[in-house]
Formats: structure tokens, C-alpha cells, sequence
């Protein structure tokens, strides 16, 4: 082979490498955002049925 092709090759490997760890990272934080999400999720739902919402008071009917 001829250098060129040598380098664009060895070029090749390495964006390659680079793209497979992009890649990785990129799930990597998916996974960890989702378990960050889900946890929230899962405590805003514990507060709502702890802490219900006020009953608003009944209206009165209006005079006239």
C-alpha cells in the first residue's frame, strides 16, 4: 500500500474509535438521564398522593 493509503486508513481506524466512544457516551447519558427522569417521575407521583390539592370551597349561588 502506499503511504496515503496508509494514513487514510489508519485515519479511518480512528474516527471510527472516536464514533464508537461518542456513541457510548451518548448512551451512557441516555441511560443515566432516564434514571434521573423516572426517579423525579416516581417522587413528584409520591408527593401528589401525599399532599392532595385543597378542595376548593363550593359556590354559592348568586342572588337575583
Amino acid at each position: 500500500m502506499t503511504e496515503k493509503r496508509l494514513r487514510a486508513a489508519a485515519e479511518g481506524k480512528s474516527a471510527m474509535a472516536e464514533r464508537a466512544a461518542r456513541e457510548a457516551f451518548v448512551a451512557q447519558n441516555t441511560i443515566r438521564l432516564r434514571a434521573l427522569r423516572l426517579a423525579k417521575e416516581a417522587a413528584d407521583r409520591a408527593a401528589r398522593l401525599d399532599n392532595p390539592p385543597p378542595a376548593k370551597p363550593a359556590k354559592r349561588a348568586a342572588k337575583g
